[in-house]
């Protein structure tokens, strides 16, 4: 039986799965921020659309609830896989996956694809390529000016843009706060990411995270590499990092050629249909293929 959505999480932060190989329709702003809604559609913290395979190369399009389109999401990338493992697209465990963010190396870890195993990539600090307005340079420990407050700030890119903040009181209050003042930032001509940190000891760290297009989250994949990341750039932490969140905790490991490795569980929600209803609402907001 074919499905319009398949709805997944990775430590809480959860996608719809929309297959068009399966479901007819053209993802227009407007639809996909009626779909993300919570009250209006079936709600989410994004869409993976997907999977477009072409010369046996499978890629895939992510949408933030905004309607705008993300380069790359480490939870997304997982659900994704355990998505195409559960539904026969792939051959073997090993495989790569394209996303607008870059080629990512993913293997699922086990029979019925719970773990996942992320290749993300490298990381850059330099500020033209996250990008981040001035000269060309580094972007590590400058200072960020929120209002009558200063903070200090780490940026980077891991196919995505990232700004990560170290502070002593974390709080989910703090995020709310200064989450969207920095998404908007007028310094991030991209909007970005970004991460609240605290280092607990060389192995574990904690962050509350404000995802841009999306708003404050329970979990982040390529949020939880750019924290660690910026954590082993500081020297605060050892190559492997556990990345505690309110929604759980990943594995990261930091590697000597700069590859980040990202290592997570994902859960199945559930699958379904659009109703009449929601195509009706749906075809108001933007063209549905016939």
């Amino acid at each position: 039986m074919r499905y319009d959505f398949y709805k997944y999480h990775a430590l809480g932060n959860d996608y719809l799965v929309i297959d068009p190989n399966k479901t007819n329709i053209k993802l227009t702003q407007k639809n996909i921020r009626l779909i993300c809604n919570r009250n209006f559609g079936i709600g989410s913290d994004g869409i993976l659309y997907g999977p477009f395979i072409n010369d046996g190369k499978i890629s895939l399009q992510i949408y933030n609830p905004d309607g705008s389109e993300a380069e790359k999401s480490g939870n997304g990338v997982r659900i994704f896989s355990k998505y195409l493992f559960e539904n026969d697209y792939l051959k073997n465990r090993r495989f790569f996956l394209n996303t607008a963010g870059g080629e990512v190396s993913v293997e699922v870890l086990d029979r019925q694809a719970e773990n996942i195993k992320v290749d993300m990539g490298k990381v850059t600090f330099r500020s033209d390529l996250i990008p981040v307005k001035g000269e060309k340079r580094d972007v590590i420990e400058e200072e960020l000016e929120i209002g009558d407050k200063s903070y200090q700030m780490t940026c980077l890119s891991i196919g995505n843009p990232h700004c990560v903040i170290p502070v002593k009181d974390i709080s989910k209050k703090l995020a709310f706060e200064i989450g969207p003042l920095v998404e908007k930032h007028h310094i991030f001509p991209n909007r970005i990411n970004m991460q609240l940190l605290k280092i607990i000891d060389r192995e574990n760290i904690q962050i509350e995270i404000w995802e841009r297009g999306a708003g404050y989250t329970l979990a982040s994949g390529s949020s939880s590499c750019a924290a660690a990341s910026v954590a082993y750039k500081l020297g605060k932490v050892d190559e492997k990092i556990n990345v505690q969140m309110p929604g759980g905790t990943i594995l990261i490991e930091i590697k000597n050629n700069q590859h980040v490795l990202m290592t997570g569980p994902v859960s199945g929600v559930s699958r379904g249909f659009f109703t009449d209803d929601l195509w009706k609402e749906l075809k108001k907001r933007g063209k549905i293929g016939e």
